[in-house]
């Protein structure tokens, strides 16, 4: 299923670019956007990570922080290169896992790209090797309980769709739904200390447009 979720993103690099340019995607614009801008501030880093960047939109808001982006798509990656605002790399969450960020960073951010099962809880177990001790791993991802829709909530595959986008998106991929206690659980299993939960409300819908969590890795005592 990991496989599926980076072959339809390669398919739909250019009119995801598109979207996110020319804000169509109107939670982002309302909501989410600035509530992971915050967030990722509100731990004053002087360096950091977008794993999963995209076209690149969060590396450059984040001006003032040295930023590196990650994508496996590499039609994503050329399109944030050539609109700068910091280095951008493309690596697979496979090579992430496999320790091959060598980093060490006050934050790493993960902005509605953690869609898979295994290859999200590699980038978990991955997060000491690029994490300074005290650095935070911050996730935005859709609200599980508004996200649930009428299936049943718990852990699992879910079909992916387009629906809202413009047309130039073909084949969604699928994605892997997490009940809120699944999320908190891959903070602890993986030794990060859950700082925070924020859930940004929609001011049409008066409900929950995302999930913020903040976990930090513990500080060494020397």
């Amino acid at each position: 299923m990991d496989t599926e979720i980076i072959d339809s993103w390669n398919k739909n690099a250019a009119p995801w670019v598109t979207a996110v340019r020319d804000g169509e995607i109107e939670s982002r614009l309302l909501v989410t956007n600035r509530a992971i801008v915050e967030a990722v501030r509100s731990r004053a880093p002087a360096s950091g990570i977008d794993i999963g960047c995209g076209e690149g939109w969060l590396v450059r808001a984040l001006d003032g922080i040295a930023m590196t982006g990650v994508d496996v798509v590499p039609g994503l990656v050329d399109a944030a290169r050539a609109a700068g605002g910091g280095e951008f790399l493309t690596m697979s969450y496979e090579a992430i896992a496999q320790g091959g960020l060598q980093l060490a960073l006050d934050v790493a951010v993960c902005n509605f790209s953690l869609l898979g099962d295994e290859s999200v809880a590699g980038i978990f177990r991955a997060a000491p090797t690029f994490l300074r001790p005290g650095g935070a791993l911050i996730v935005q991802t859709m609200h599980p309980v508004v996200a649930c829709g009428d299936a049943p909530y718990r852990d699992g595959w879910r079909t992916g769709s387009w629906a809202g986008f413009n047309a130039g998106f073909t084949d969604p991929p699928p994605w892997y739904f997490r009940t809120l206690g699944s999320w908190v659980r891959l903070y602890a299993e993986h030794g990060l200390q859950l700082q925070e939960l924020r859930e940004p409300v929609h001011p049409k819908t008066g409900k929950p447009a995302s999930l913020i969590l903040i976990g930090q890795l513990p500080l060494r005592h020397l």
